[in-house]
């Protein structure tokens, strides 16, 4: 009999909290979150300006600390890390792109030397090892297509091209885990598009677990699961799968949205619904056989 185990947590957060004090005032950005990205997933999050997402990124590339709570990327435990595990975390576990393509390639260096660096900067400048760099980073143009961009600056590049080289540059050390930060939020749709199409071809050729913030819900229903982060929680999460019609043959995707319940067997209902319903203050519960029945508070009680 084989036995069949499901894909390994790439990253775990349990509990997550981070809260930032200014000036005596304490502001809880992310207040218990949790959170599971599989090995090999490639998935999106979203969230309106001040849910925790962007907190939540900074926390998984180790550029920020949790304040309590779990949280894991590849086997490492971030909230116990040195500042010199923090820096060989960032140089070897985890990829970055910014939102920002000027702040992902350094001016003065062509798209091959950009890729290089990070190669340069984990290991030693032989020249055998700056030969194997400059193979890698014509293998990872060519993968995502701007092997002709190799002798240019950024200047002289497209905002796709920067992005894509962007991209190129946080795959050099073969990273486990792959983070952007809205990384079409400069760019038109059709760019956009072909920027993701480089994220997919990342994911399925090379394997790297790949997690996306961004706004565009275009970008969102690209990939099989959203994750949507609400008030420093994960709130709900959107799976989409294919279904082929028996008759005509023709695919479809299907998307299907879940409520995400804590621990504590508190969830947060979507926004819409909420308002659709009117609902305020408390709600009605009544268990079924098989379900929870959630309605508006018809009770006419204050």
């Amino acid at each position: 009999m084989t036995t069949t185990h499901a894909p390994a947590g790439m990253i775990t957060c349990d509990r997550l909290v981070r809260i930032f004090s200014t000036d005596g005032i304490e502001v809880q950005a992310l207040q218990g979150l949790d959170l599971l990205v599989r090995e090999g997933e490639l998935m999106a999050l979203v969230g309106a300006s001040g849910s925790g997402k962007s907190t939540l990124m900074n926390i998984l590339a180790g550029l920020d600390t949790p304040t309590a709570g779990a949280a894991r990327v590849a086997g490492r435990d971030l909230l116990t890390m040195s500042a010199a595990d923090r820096l060989s975390y960032r140089r070897e576990t985890v990829g970055f792109v910014w939102q920002q393509t000027s702040r992902n390639l350094l001016p003065y260096l062509t798209a091959a030397q950009n890729i290089a660096l990070p190669l340069r900067l984990a290991g030693r400048a032989r020249r055998t090892a700056r030969r194997a760099h400059a193979r890698r980073a014509l293998e990872l143009l060519e993968l995502l297509r701007v092997a002709d961009c190799r002798d240019r600056r950024p200047h002289e590049m497209s905002g796709g091209q920067q992005q894509r080289v962007a991209i190129a540059v946080a795959l050099a050390n073969d990273p486990a885990v792959l983070l952007a930060d809205e990384p079409t939020g400069e760019l038109d749709s059709h760019t956009a598009s072909e920027i993701f199409d480089a994220f997919r071809t990342a994911n399925e050729t090379l394997g790297t677990t790949i997690v996306i913030v961004t706004h565009d819900q275009a970008v969102a229903g690209e990939v099989r699961r959203t994750v949507a982060i609400r008030d420093g929680r994960t709130s709900t999460e959107v799976l989409r799968r294919s279904e082929v019609d028996a008759g005509t043959g023709r695919e479809t995707v299907v998307a299907r949205e879940y409520a995400m319940l804590d621990r504590a067997g508190r969830l947060q209902l979507p926004a819409d619904y909420v308002r659709a319903l009117d609902m305020r203050d408390r709600v009605a519960l009544e268990l079924e056989s098989d379900h929870i029945a959630v309605r508006p508070d018809d009770s006419g009680e204050p």
